[in-house]
């Protein structure tokens, strides 16, 4: 299983797979090679349907079984050149909407976040709209003060994007970057390195706590505030979308569900 797994990696590593994504398919690659062995099912069909299914009964969600089925697909046509089709369907998505903070409680937030580097940092997230890995990522070369535009390279699936950063940070900005080479990181730890995104993560849920707001939010909560607000103020759905770096309009149109204003207009009969 290690020779399996070493090559599946290198080939993983040649297609330019992010880390997170080829830790993912590793992990359930593994666990479908010792489930499938454990089982002894030799049609290959089966298996993968007995493996997908016993997710569904430990209550895994659909984006886990859908990133395991695409590990599995990846593993037999990539890495065991398997010519064979998976004649498989993707799990249904739960339609969920997205948790969104309003303005003053993103505000709220922000004022809870003591250290200034990680307030820059949650600052930044919503005033650009972007990924915790993006921040962290986050390099001097990228930021153009001046002209109030962040680029952002490499992006999630290999995109770069431009977003827009606000006039209120220009002077944060500009003193973090002061000294610091274009190559630098423009946030480091304390012993000078990258910040991790789970130091960040962490940060968040700590102010979101000592700002004493009762929503399940994350992070990722801050890119999706951003997106609702531009929408709120009247920018059109297709700007948002690039601002975002979403491939599919239907991706960034979910946000129009939660800021519809017609709704929103109707008072209950109560």
């Amino acid at each position: 299983m290690e020779n399996i797994l070493d090559k599946t990696e290198r080939v993983l590593r040649l297609r330019n797979y992010s880390p997170k994504t080829r830790k993912a398919y590793l992990l359930y690659i593994k666990e479908y090679l010792i489930f499938s062995k454990k089982a002894n099912i030799k049609n290959k069909q089966k298996a993968i349907e007995e493996f997908l299914l016993d997710k569904h009964k430990r209550s895994q969600s659909p984006q886990t079984v859908n990133l395991a089925l695409n590990a599995v697909k990846f593993f037999y046509s990539e890495v065991l050149k398997n010519p064979q089709k998976i004649d498989l369907k993707f799990a249904k998505r739960n339609k969920k909407l997205p948790v969104v903070l309003s303005r003053m409680e993103i505000e709220k937030v922000i004022n809870a976040t003591d250290n200034a580097k990680y307030r820059l940092m949650i600052s930044l997230g919503y005033a650009c709209g972007l990924r915790v890995s993006e921040v962290v990522s986050l390099k001097v070369a990228d930021l153009d003060i001046d002209e109030l535009v962040v680029h952002l390279k490499n992006a999630k699936g290999k995109k770069d994007r431009i977003s827009v950063l606000p006039k209120k940070l220009q002077n944060d900005l500009r003193n973090i970057i002061a000294g610091k080479k274009v190559e630098d990181y423009l946030f480091v730890s304390n012993r000078g390195g990258e910040l991790t995104t789970t130091s960040l993560q962490k940060m968040f849920r700590k102010s979101l706590a000592k700002s004493g707001i009762n929503k399940p939010a994350t992070f990722h909560s801050l890119r999706h505030s951003f997106a609702t607000h531009l929408l709120e103020n009247g920018t059109d759905v297709r700007y948002v979308q690039e601002l975002l770096g979403h491939a599919n309009i239907r991706t960034t149109q979910i946000y129009t569900q939660v800021t519809n204003p017609s709704l929103k207009n109707i008072k209950s009969p109560l």
